[in-house]
């Protein structure tokens, strides 16, 4: 199916343009940019973690190519950048984290996904998932739509999210006590992934650690 797609439909790197190519190596290098870096904040970045979370990673920031990879998966609907972009997401968490015993995502609201045909976060997780190894499951899901955040104060920001997501059933079942991994596109303010590890952890998750393709700051 996928060798029909691409024959019908060629891929052309959202970075440069390429045909034939979902993200040529020149473009994908940022993704790369910080594997050999230790896990946790790098220096010029703010020194404390969003609240409920144990760890925090990113692959690059949100510029260039990368911006234009993750614009054409979710406003182009170009969902095979889902894989290379997951690629990097997996390498990444590999040499910079400590473990995880399952993945979810941040979920975009119903109405959202329904205008996308599908939700990005949970096409990079599940990707993500298989060159792990783990599971990822729908853990959360997103009640209500919120302004966007970087547009917010601190204050406006923890209230934006405070009632937005809750906890799905396979939290209370099989993964209670787990050390879940939240999947995310772009992190901007932190408090999307803090008020996402806040109702995983009041439903009882035993840790939650997150990662983003991007930083937007």
């Amino acid at each position: 199916m996928r060798t029909l797609l691409d024959l019908l439909l060629p891929p052309h790197c959202p970075g440069c343009g390429l045909e034939g190519v979902l993200l040529c190596d020149g473009c994908s290098a940022p993704l790369r940019r910080r594997l050999e870096e230790p896990g946790g904040l790098p220096p010029g970045m703010p020194a404390s973690l969003p609240p409920g979370l144990l760890q925090l990673e990113w692959c690059a920031m949100y510029s260039g190519p990368v911006r234009s990879g993750l614009h054409a998966l979710k406003y182009r609907g170009e969902r095979r950048l889902a894989e290379p972009l997951a690629a990097a997401l997996a390498e990444r968490w590999l040499r910079a984290s400590q473990g995880g015993d399952v993945l979810t995502w941040v979920p975009v609201h119903p109405s959202r996904r329904r205008e996308r045909g599908f939700d990005q976060a949970e096409e990079l997780a599940r990707h993500m998932g298989v060159r792990l190894g783990l599971p990822a499951v729908a853990l959360l899901e997103r009640r209500q739509r919120t302004a966007a955040q970087h547009a917010l104060g601190q204050a406006q920001r923890a209230s934006n999210t405070a009632a937005a997501f809750a906890p799905t059933t396979a939290l209370s079942g099989r993964y209670e006590g787990a050390w879940i991994v939240v999947v995310d596109d772009i992190l901007t303010t932190g408090a999307t992934l803090s008020g996402c590890a806040g109702v995983l952890l009041e439903g009882g998750a035993g840790a939650v650690s997150a990662i983003t393709v991007a930083r937007d700051r």
